[in-house]
């Protein structure tokens, strides 16, 4: 942890005046920026930066996913401040994140709102920071893809999911289970690098697209090391893209989500997989599906907010943080 001293005690938020460092507040109070970060849009110096894309249009059951970005936000007030295990370090010492406040568009112009997306993470790329996405419904996922191809070209998928999301559509529909079927025949995604991992649904007639799917069977069966580098060996040298869709994890574990499906992941299996993915070079992150309405004592706001800073501390690790001494 580093003190930042020109920093009043509370609001973080508003009143930090250091990009780096974390400060201890206390977890009940105050303004609830994304663990405790600074609420602003200038990107100058920012390696990160954590939106919020609060729309649940799409979804095809429960609706409520447009209160994920306040859910997460207010969960990660606990785990503001590092060393973090099994890291033993502070991602905010080595990394400079920023909370960019949500998206906004007009909720009665449906058909607008992916390109608002786009644009939105275009103006985000375009500062020099990458994005650290919390949703909103799985849909969200295509218009920020699409804006990190038109930088990188054609990206590996890796998606954390209880579903592919490839359902047939010719690109007409706003729908969270058709989006990287779109997404894969506008070279969006380039499937032969891709893999989805924790898959337990299937429909009639479905293709792979030629992605690699690691079935949540076969998850449970497997070690995450093993897991891992399937998922290491889809990917290769490609620049990939991690979505991390909620109701991967079983209900158990995440129950405030839209499609919630029995047989997932536990929480510790899923952070155990990405700890093991330091070898990839990731454009960009998302946690979505998170549901506050059908949540219960926060667990899957919770994990939301734990697999988000999971990710800043897999990039953080990348460029070069050290673990802590700790003393006895």
């Amino acid at each position: 942890m580093t003190d930042d001293t020109e920093l009043p005690v509370g609001d973080a938020a508003f009143r930090r005046t250091a990009l780096k460092g974390s400060t201890v507040e206390a977890t009940y109070a105050g303004a609830r920026s994304f663990m405790r970060r600074k609420y602003t849009r200038d990107l100058t110096g920012v390696d990160i930066a954590v939106t919020g894309i609060p729309f649940d249009q799409s979804v095809t059951n429960r609706p409520g996913t447009r209160f994920g970005p306040e859910g997460v936000r207010k969960a990660s007030a606990q785990y503001a401040w590092g060393p973090y295990w099994p890291w033993m370090f502070d991602p905010f010492d080595t990394l400079s994140v920023v909370d960019y406040g949500d998206c906004f568009f007009d909720w009665g112009r449906q058909a607008d709102v992916p390109q608002v997306i786009e644009d939105h993470i275009n103006g985000i790329i375009a500062g020099g920071a990458s994005s650290l996405v919390i949703g909103g419904d799985h849909f969200i996922t295509y218009p920020v893809m699409r804006a990190y191809a038109k930088e990188h070209g054609p990206l590996s998928l890796v998606q954390f999911d209880a579903h592919r999301d490839v359902e047939p559509d010719e690109g007409s529909r706003i729908d969270h289970g058709t989006m990287f079927n779109i997404a894969i025949q506008e070279g969006v995604i380039d499937p032969e690098r891709s893999v989805q991992v924790g898959i337990r649904t299937t429909y009639e007639g479905e293709r792979t697209h030629g992605m690699k799917i690691l079935y949540a069977d076969e998850v449970h069966d497997s070690s995450a090391a093993d897991i891992a580098a399937q998922i290491k060996s889809a990917v290769g040298s490609c620049k990939a893209y991690l979505t991390f869709d909620i109701d991967c994890l079983d209900p158990a574990y995440a129950p405030g989500t839209g499609t919630p499906v029995p047989g997932g992941l536990s929480t510790h299996q899923a952070m155990s997989i990405m700890r093991h993915l330091r070898e990839i070079e990731f454009a960009g992150m998302d946690i979505v599906e998170v549901s506050p309405p059908f949540d219960h004592a926060e667990i899957t706001s919770l994990a939301g907010a734990a697999i988000a800073l999971e990710y800043l501390c897999l990039r953080a690790h990348q460029t070069g943080a050290k673990a802590a001494v700790l003393k006895n």
